[in-house]
């Protein structure tokens, strides 16, 4: 009997056979604690190549997502990405038709201002290639849509040289651009209907200059007859809008040109061609009410 166990009466036995239960049991639990610790797997040591584990309270979080970065283009999807696509591929093929055709026209930064004015595909036409192996300048280089150069440039090879050469006999050197890209109304009214001047789709021709330095003016009632209605007849079958004298009260020193775009392709044809014999040059019209001016 251990010595901690008391002798003497039957209360004395009856707590000694208690603690001796007790000690029992408390050697039983740690065996079987003993036992289960050498059954249960160690963790397999952390390789070597791996590092020594950043404790958690220093470990980095996952970077956030970043916001969008300033001044990158926005990248459209859906319908306007598909048209986006093809007027892309429109403006390029009429650059590479203008390059083909020998016409000098650099591309210049997309055209824009209020109001729906501009161009995203706008050049600088500077001159045209004709027939005769030569080239026709336009003073100065308008800026306009390249269909609008393109327009513009087959005009002048296959019509106004031409009448330039049957009329006067002498090679065609140069045209005068009067105005072109210029965000403004109709007629520079304030207020008015936006201008194709504002969407580079049109130029204003004052003169057309030869080699021999004459300069004739397209409006000019002393110029030839024949030069000024092969001029008009041949504008109004490349562009969808001819106004010159007798147009509108507007056009009585020049003549626009534009391709505006009207439904079911209405075209305007005013420019009237005055007869070199009157006595005095015909008076400008009063503007009639609505009238197509630009």
């Amino acid at each position: 009997m251990p010595h901690w166990m008391f002798k003497g009466s039957g209360v004395t036995r009856t707590a000694n056979l208690i603690l001796s239960g007790l000690v029992g049991m408390f050697l039983t639990v740690g065996h079987i604690g003993a036992v289960l610790a050498e059954a249960t797997p160690l963790p397999r040591p952390r390789p070597a190549e791996a590092g020594p584990r950043e404790p958690l309270a220093t470990q980095k979080p996952p970077p956030a997502r970043q916001p969008a970065t300033p001044g990158v283009d926005f990248v459209p999807s859906g319908p306007d990405a598909a048209q986006s696509a093809e007027e892309g591929e429109v403006a390029h093929a009429c650059r590479i038709r203008l390059s083909e055709q020998g016409i000098v026209a650099p591309d210049i930064p997309p055209l824009e201002g209020p109001g729906g004015c501009g161009a995203p595909d706008a050049v600088r036409l500077e001159s045209v290639r004709i027939v005769d192996g030569g080239s026709v300048e336009l003073r100065p280089a308008p800026q306009v849509r390249c269909a609008m150069a393109e327009t513009l440039a087959k005009w002048i090879r296959d019509d106004v040289a031409a009448a330039a050469a049957a009329a006067f006999g002498i090679p065609l050197r140069a045209i005068e651009n009067f105005d072109s890209y210029s965000c403004r109304g109709r007629n520079r009214v304030s207020g008015a209907k936006i201008s194709e001047h504002g969407r580079a789709n049109a130029m204003d021709v004052t003169r057309v200059l030869l080699h021999d330095g004459t300069a004739v003016a397209v409006t000019d009632p002393v110029a030839s007859r024949d030069f000024r209605e092969r001029l008009r007849t041949s504008a109004c079958a490349h562009f969808t809008t001819v106004l010159g004298p007798g147009s509108d009260g507007y056009h009585e020193d020049h003549v626009h040109l534009d391709l505006a775009e009207r439904r079911s392709g209405y075209r305007i044809c005013q420019w009237n061609i005055a007869d070199a014999q009157s006595a005095d040059p015909p008076l400008p019209r009063p503007r009639p009410p609505g009238a197509q001016a630009d």
